[in-house]
């Protein structure tokens, strides 16, 4: 057995008790913070997020796009010629154009909604 791969079995279970207890760390962090400055996070932990589906929606639907855009240039214009640059390049651009107009929908939204204030 190669000495790299002794470490898997060590290192793989201790990043990721790195991670949660990172993760738990910071949001502790941040509700002392929040309790310090007289807010209450309970509050902030359930507000809602209405546009959370769209952005979801759209970012999976770039993203299936650009899979489906470098499955098409693979297959014909490169015949079948792996490049995997190309499939994350688009994944990537896909995903960010989605993002992209659910930030541009939501905007035209809260410009539209007359201001109750």
């Amino acid at each position: 057995m190669h000495s790299a791969e002794v470490l898997i079995p060590i290192l793989v279970p201790l990043g990721l008790f790195t991670m949660i207890f990172g993760l738990v760390y910071i949001k502790s962090r941040e509700n002392m913070a929040m309790i310090e400055r007289g807010m209450n996070p309970k509050e902030f932990a359930n507000r809602p997020a209405p546009y959370r589906n769209l952005k979801n929606g759209l970012l999976l639907l770039g993203a299936g796009i650009g899979l489906a855009l470098a499955y098409f240039i693979t297959v014909y214009v490169l015949h079948d010629e792996e490049n995997p640059a190309l499939w994350f390049a688009f994944i990537g651009i896909g995903g960010g154009i989605g993002l992209i107009s659910s930030y541009k929908i939501e905007k035209r939204e809260l410009l539209d909604k007359p201001q109750d204030q």
